[in-house]
């Protein structure tokens, strides 16, 4: 229908950028005429968006579709404030067809608003008016009577009903400054809804630019630290950290150092603001009420930023649980945690938690918001966000705990951060796709950037941004700096690392006296030498967590079977498998767990054999080259061919076993010769 299509295109428009609303924040509406297939007569309908959908990536199926005659009707019924949230399982029955999204709780604003075109949005700058101390007289200073005050109104029905009262009150205005929330415009299309929508934002922005105080912040105080520093810094805290703010559950980080992060924390008043908190439903409900903030310079040594912050979380953990019990009444839902989601280090930035890696970054991305807000109000007037028993009411509304009943159970691996050497093809690569597969954020560590970041690419094709499921690394694991620093971009980009796979290897196939001390030690340093840098530079990281972790090695068959021409790859073979024993025994009162995997015939789909290797171990065996996986299966107990993904479901498995280390898994259908013990 046209009246969709035009929807979607206005959604589409003021969803996409973010000075217009946040990422999932607000939601648009639209009235017609369409013919009832049951009775052949025309109806009044509404499309809007449903509860949990992105106005910039909206599509038809997130919209709700509701008969007006039937919402309107629920004026009659309404009971009241005190059980209004009644009303938004009432909206079920007012819904026309099957399919569609959920309708929202901003349902009955668009519903009961007389206007053909309504959008709710939550402009940074909006939102600045609206939790500015004398926000409504710089609502009437700003706008005159083309845009009014609505005070604040938890989002609901009579919040939909002040709106709807004000709009047929007032027929010059183009919409209204919903108190320490967001705005509201509305127009006869939709083009003249988003003009009306635009218009709003544009003005609030112009004023803010013309009228704000240069300084909102105050005086300046810590300087970021240069770049290279910062981000040095920043990837040493951010296990720690991680590890903190893991305490009721594990979580996934996301590290910010933008420019309006480092600048609000080089303000004095940072500390002050930051404590007031966020207004803004949408903000809160993904930040918490306030963030953590380290109090020492930035520049402070390492070791005493590290014991305040620990000193700080359990301070958080404190004061959240009393805010909880200061407000929590019997029927409120249970604490859900009293872990901070935003942490914020001046000099350095800000670190963000969730439990994927898109919820971490977008609880970054609306804080930035909240700094946005915070410095719009300041300037012009004095920030004041809601209060604190209004933010508890919607932290722990019934209906958020709802929604987070409907959504589906986290997958195995979920929070997980996973770092496969060798990722960029044969085994690493279908090792890293299952247990991207399994939840796990991934880190593709590879000699060949390309290869690598052909896998994370493929990885992330299916998530909102692929950065947010994978990142590529280059690496070769025989250099130790190569290594620091891929670790190092790996704790950057998910807050630490909980499961390693070495699995970086090669493979020379020659006989005693063929071999050369260079065969030797390419070997080596690539599979013993590099698996030890790996693990323990990974290791330092699981440490700090505090959180324990899996180190998974891909070992081989010949770590203890004596094949002929293969006397560098079995020994460097053999030097992993014991590395597994040796790291077991080692890393265990940390909670780290070293296992190893033990494939033998891995040929379709392997970047050794392919290289080689295969030809190699054909001319040996006397069999041609493409049939050398069947001459593998043929000599096993199943007869079954190994592939790369049968080692990569191993890993997956010994992730599993909580209670399991030092092991040593074949993956090789069955060689006699190869049995452990």
């Amino acid at each position: 229908m046209e009246i969709v299509r035009q929807l979607l295109e206005r959604c589409h428009t003021l969803g996409s950028d973010p000075r217009n609303t946040n990422y999932a924040g607000g939601n648009a509406s639209a009235k017609g005429v369409a013919t009832d297939p049951v009775t052949g007569s025309e109806v009044e309908l509404m499309w809007v968006k449903g509860s949990g959908g992105d106005l910039g990536t909206l599509t038809e199926s997130g919209l709700a579709v509701l008969r007006l005659d039937r919402l309107r009707a629920l004026r009659d019924v309404y009971p009241g404030v005190e059980r209004e949230d009644e009303m938004v399982a009432a909206f079920d029955y007012c819904l026309h067809g099957r399919g569609g999204a959920a309708p929202s709780i901003d349902t009955a604003m668009h519903g009961l608003v007389n206007a053909a075109h309504v959008d709710h949005l939550h402009p940074d700058a909006g939102i600045a008016i609206a939790t500015a101390e004398d926000g409504p007289e710089l609502t009437r200073r700003i706008f005159g009577d083309r845009v009014l005050w609505v005070p604040w109104r938890r989002p609901g029905f009579q919040l939909g009903l002040d709106i709807a009262a004000i709009k047929d009150e007032n027929p010059q205005a183009i919409g209204v400054i919903l108190g320490g929330h967001g705005i509201t415009a509305w127009g006869d299309t939709s083009q003249e809804c988003q003009d009306h929508s635009l218009e709003i934002i544009r003005t609030a922005e112009r004023y803010l630019a013309e009228h704000g105080r240069p300084d909102p912040f105050g005086r300046r105080v810590y300087e970021p630290l240069p770049e290279a520093e910062r981000h040095e810094r920043a990837a040493a805290l951010f296990p720690v950290i991680r590890g903190l703010v893991s305490t009721d559950r594990r979580q996934v980080g996301h590290y910010t150092d933008s420019p309006e992060v480092l600048e609000f924390l080089a303000g004095e008043r940072h500390p002050e603001l930051a404590a007031l908190g966020t207004s803004c439903p949408d903000h809160f409900l993904r930040t918490k009420v306030a963030p953590l903030v380290l109090d020492l310079p930035p520049d402070a040594p390492l070791e005493a930023a590290v014991e305040r912050l620990g000193e700080l979380h359990a301070a958080y953990r404190e004061e959240y649980r009393a805010y909880y019990e200061r407000h929590a009444t019997p029927d409120s839902p249970p604490m859900r945690g009293a872990d901070p989601a935003i942490v914020l280090v001046p000099g350095v930035g800000m670190f963000s938690f969730g439990k994927d890696k898109q919820t971490a970054r977008v609880a970054g991305e609306f804080y930035i918001n909240a700094i946005n807000v915070m410095r719009g109000a300041e300037s012009v007037s004095r920030y004041r966000p809601i209060d604190e028993a209004e933010k508890f009411r919607i932290e722990y509304w019934e209906l958020e705990e709802a929604k987070l009943r409907r959504m589906p159970p986290p997958k195995p691996l979920s929070t997980r951060v996973a770092l496969v050497t060798g990722g960029g093809s044969g085994i690493g690569a279908a090792t890293a796709r299952r247990l991207a597969a399994e939840g796990a954020c991934v880190v593709v560590a590879d000699r060949d950037a390309a290869a690598a970041e052909k896998v994370a690419a493929e990885i992330g094709a299916t998530a909102l941004r692929p950065q947010d499921a994978a990142v590529a690394v280059t690496v070769d694991v025989t250099d130790e700096e190569q290594i620091v620093r891929a670790v190092r971009q790996a704790v950057l980009a998910f807050g630490g690392v909980d499961l390693v796979v070495n699995n970086a290897g090669l493979s020379l196939s020659r006989s005693l006296l063929e071999t050369t001390v260079d065969d030797w030690d390419l070997q080596h340093n690539v599979m013993a030498r590099g698996s030890f840098l790996v693990s323990r530079e990974t290791a330092r990281v699981m440490i700090d967590q505090g959180m324990g972790g899996d180190i998974v090695y891909i070992a081989s068959k010949n770590s203890v079977f004596a094949g002929p021409n293969n006397v560098a790859y079995g020994a460097a073979k053999a030097d992993q498998a014991h590395q597994v024993r040796l790291l077991a025994a080692e890393l265990g009162e940390h909670g780290i767990r070293v296992n190893g995997v033990n494939p033998d015939g891995v040929v379709r789909g392997s970047g050794i054999f392919a290289s080689g290797w295969g030809a190699n171990r054909a001319a040996v065996y006397g069999v041609p080259e493409e049939k050398l996986g069947e001459f593998y299966a043929q000599r096993t107990l199943l007869k079954r061919e190994v592939l790369p993904e049968h080692v990569a479901q191993a890993v997956f498995l010994l992730t599993q076993l909580s209670h399991t280390t030092g092991l040593h898994v074949p993956v090789d259908a069955g060689v006699p010769a190869a049995f452990l013990r």
